[in-house]
């Protein structure tokens, strides 16, 4: 009995003695993994983090498309135009940066017109604040949204809808799927209209509503100056609705008027704004029907932009606007001619840059018919069959048509050399044979040709 309890001890030990070499040999493998494996738990808990930033900096800019917008690549081939200098497009591309916004000797204010044929869209950076003025036709959805993605603006803090037409709000669909927006303006709430329902749904989906101003509210865009003018009542024709509005930067000022027409902008002119401006977005793309010698009198600005499409179906821009913008010595430039066009101002002066045509003739003389002075209209005084010859605005003598080597405007009192390209309209000329002849009659040369 005594020797069985032994041999059971013994048993015992040298079970205990393997169990104990088995446990050292598994801790020893156990070790020998985690220090040769390259996925222990150390590295799992920050390979997986890296994982989610990765995946998640794919998709942080990617909301939700309408069904027109394509990928990324077609859209900034598309939108790759040689418009903006590499310049230009580092200082909108940082206009979100801290640096932009501290570097108050650096400001400027930049307008991006963008070339969206025959339709509206400006975009306006300020001290690294951002404002977008109306977004093109649906079809332009596309485009626009190259436009954000490819200069980095990521945040709109302004967009403002001029009037519920969709050749000005049909784009800010794509607009809104890139960016996002701090306030939306439009003249109205609700409109019957697929581009504008998609406009208030694309709102929706960031939590904004429509705000409504009213003439006289103002904002700030940057070291910008904005000023709502209109409209200032209510109208049943929704190009008369439209938000008309002014940036004052420094000493330089951009007057925007949507497609207001005659009827809006005489009660603009009733309010006795300030409507001086040193550039004109022409209303209406270059209708007729806006930018009335009455509203063009109070603005005299130096450069209008219009915004139209090539051989565009209206006519536009018309040749009695044209008319109206060379007897005011206006210097014009415009979209259909000369694709995007950028305007930067220093707050003392301004300079602007063309895709393309830098050079060109925006805006030729071309005599309208039913308003040219014939010889059977001419003053009683001059021979019936002589051609119409101006009369000087001091000495009451007449120069024939074909003569003088100056050429002045007769209601700007502003005279010009022959080549200037913005010549006023044939029965507005006074001609001069001498710089001095011009300047003694009362004129002043030309800002643009400096004769």
């Amino acid at each position: 009995m005594h020797m069985r309890n032994k041999r059971w001890i013994v048993g015992l030990l040298l079970a205990l003695l393997l169990l104990a070499s088995a446990c050292g040999t598994a801790n020893s493998n156990a070790d020998s993994i985690n220090e040769t494996s390259p996925i222990n738990a150390m590295s799992m808990s920050t390979v997986q983090p890296e994982n989610d930033a990765q995946e998640n900096a794919k998709t942080d800019n990617i909301i939700e498309s309408p069904p027109q917008l394509q990928s990324d690549e077609v859209l900034l081939e598309r939108a790759d135009r040689d418009s903006i200098s590499d310049n230009s497009a580092q200082a909108v591309e940082s206009a979100g940066s801290e640096d932009a916004r501290a570097d108050a000797a650096e400001s400027n204010l930049s307008i991006y017109f963008i070339d969206v044929g025959q339709a509206d869209s400006a975009l306006i950076v300020c001290d690294g604040q951002t404002m977008l003025i109306d977004g093109g036709n649906a079809a332009d959805s596309n485009l626009i949204y190259a436009f954000l993605h490819k200069h980095g603006i990521s945040h709109l803090d302004y967009i403002v809808a001029t009037h519920a037409h969709e050749d000005h709000i049909g784009g800010l669909s794509g607009a809104l799927n890139y960016a996002s927006v701090g306030i939306a303006y439009s003249p109205v709430a609700q409109y019957d209209s697929r581009a504008f329902d998609n406009f208030v749904r694309y709102l929706g989906n960031q939590g904004v509503s429509i705000t409504i101003p009213r003439a006289g509210d103002g904002f700030t865009l940057g070291s910008a100056e904005v000023d709502i003018l209109a409209p200032v009542k209510e109208y049943e024709n929704p190009n008369n609705t439209s938000i008309v509005l002014k940036i004052t930067y420094g000493e330089t000022s951009f007057l925007f008027t949507g497609d207001a027409e005659r009827e809006a902008e005489q009660d603009i002119l009733e309010q006795g704004y300030d409507l001086a401006a040193t550039v004109l977005k022409v209303g209406h793309h270059g209708s007729d029907t806006s930018t009335t010698y009455p509203f063009l009198r109070e603005i005299m600005p130096q450069y209008a932009v219009i915004s139209c499409g090539a051989d565009n179906s209206y006519g536009h821009p018309h040749e009695n606007l044209l008319s109206r913008l060379r007897d005011a010595d206006v210097v014009l430039y415009r979209t259909d001619l000369q694709g995007d066009i950028i305007c930067v101002s220093d707050g003392n002066t301004v300079s602007f840059t063309t895709m393309r045509n830098a050079d060109i003739q925006t805006n030729p003389t071309i005599p309208i018919e039913s308003d040219a002075i014939t010889p059977s209209e001419a003053p009683s005084e001059a021979p019936s069959q002589t051609p119409p010859v101006p009369e000087t605005a001091e000495s009451g003598q007449r120069t024939p048509v074909s003569a003088g080597s100056y050429i002045g405007n007769a209601n700007t009192l502003k005279f010009h050399l022959q080549s200037c390209r913005t010549l006023p309209a044939e029965h507005n000329r006074v001609y001069f044979d001498t710089r001095t002849d011009a300047i003694s009659a009362g004129y002043d040369p030309c800002g643009n040709c400096n004769p």
